[in-house]
Protein backbone atom coordinates (compact mmCIF):
# COMPACT_ATOMS: atom_id res chain seq x y z
CA UNK A 1 0.00 0.00 0.00
CA UNK A 2 1.31 3.50 -1.18
CA UNK A 3 1.79 5.86 1.83
CA UNK A 4 -1.09 8.49 -0.02
CA UNK A 5 -3.29 4.97 0.51
CA UNK A 6 -2.12 4.61 3.84
CA UNK A 7 -3.48 8.46 4.64
CA UNK A 8 -6.66 7.90 3.08
CA UNK A 9 -7.50 4.66 4.89
CA UNK A 10 -6.38 6.50 8.19
CA UNK A 11 -8.27 9.63 7.74
CA UNK A 12 -11.45 7.87 6.70
CA UNK A 13 -11.97 7.87 10.86
CA UNK A 14 -13.13 11.88 10.15
CA UNK A 15 -16.19 10.77 7.58
CA UNK A 16 -14.44 13.00 5.08
CA UNK A 17 -16.98 14.31 2.20
CA UNK A 18 -14.07 15.28 0.06
CA UNK A 19 -10.38 14.68 0.77
CA UNK A 20 -7.78 15.63 -1.64
CA UNK A 21 -3.89 14.29 -0.99
CA UNK A 22 -1.06 15.55 -3.36
CA UNK A 23 2.57 13.98 -2.95
CA UNK A 24 4.43 16.67 -2.94
CA UNK A 25 7.67 15.49 -2.54
CA UNK A 26 8.94 16.53 -5.97
CA UNK A 27 8.79 19.93 -5.40
CA UNK A 28 11.42 19.76 -2.38
CA UNK A 29 14.31 17.83 -4.06
CA UNK A 30 17.23 17.72 -2.05
CA UNK A 31 15.11 18.46 0.90
CA UNK A 32 14.94 16.00 3.97
CA UNK A 33 12.60 13.86 3.36
CA UNK A 34 12.23 14.22 0.00
CA UNK A 35 13.54 11.38 -2.01
CA UNK A 36 11.33 8.55 -0.19
CA UNK A 37 7.81 10.69 -0.93
CA UNK A 38 7.08 11.62 2.11
CA UNK A 39 5.65 15.23 1.90
CA UNK A 40 2.32 15.77 1.67
CA UNK A 41 -0.39 18.42 0.97
CA UNK A 42 -4.37 17.72 2.16
CA UNK A 43 -7.45 18.66 1.98
CA UNK A 44 -9.72 17.67 3.38
CA UNK A 45 -13.85 18.75 4.26
CA UNK A 46 -15.58 17.12 6.73
CA UNK A 47 -18.62 17.30 9.61
CA UNK A 48 -16.62 16.34 12.73
CA UNK A 49 -14.57 19.94 12.04
CA UNK A 50 -17.57 21.87 12.78
CA UNK A 51 -16.92 24.09 15.87
CA UNK A 52 -13.49 23.42 15.99
CA UNK A 53 -10.32 25.59 15.76
CA UNK A 54 -7.95 25.51 13.48
CA UNK A 55 -5.58 23.83 16.12
CA UNK A 56 -8.29 21.43 17.36
CA UNK A 57 -8.70 20.28 13.42
CA UNK A 58 -5.11 19.95 12.92
CA UNK A 59 -4.70 17.57 16.19
CA UNK A 60 -7.64 15.59 14.92
CA UNK A 61 -5.97 15.04 11.40
CA UNK A 62 -2.48 14.29 13.66
CA UNK A 63 -4.47 11.88 16.02
CA UNK A 64 -6.19 10.14 13.12
CA UNK A 65 -2.38 9.88 11.26
CA UNK A 66 -0.89 8.57 14.02
CA UNK A 67 2.80 6.63 13.84
CA UNK A 68 2.60 7.73 10.11
CA UNK A 69 3.68 11.39 11.55
CA UNK A 70 6.85 9.57 13.12
CA UNK A 71 6.98 6.83 10.29
CA UNK A 72 6.59 7.69 6.85
CA UNK A 73 5.27 11.38 6.57
CA UNK A 74 8.14 14.10 6.72
CA UNK A 75 6.12 17.21 6.37
CA UNK A 76 2.12 17.82 6.20
CA UNK A 77 0.35 20.83 5.11
CA UNK A 78 -3.06 20.36 5.67
CA UNK A 79 -6.70 22.71 4.91
CA UNK A 80 -9.20 21.80 7.06
CA UNK A 81 -13.25 22.89 6.29
CA UNK A 82 -16.64 21.65 7.51
CA UNK A 83 -19.10 21.57 4.46
CA UNK A 84 -20.64 25.08 5.24
CA UNK A 85 -17.15 26.25 4.89
CA UNK A 86 -16.94 25.39 0.83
Amino acid sequence: MSLSDSIRQRLAVLAPSHLDIHDDSAAHAGHAGAADGSHFDVVIVADAFAGKSRLQRQRMVYAALGDLMQQGIHALAMRTYTPDEL
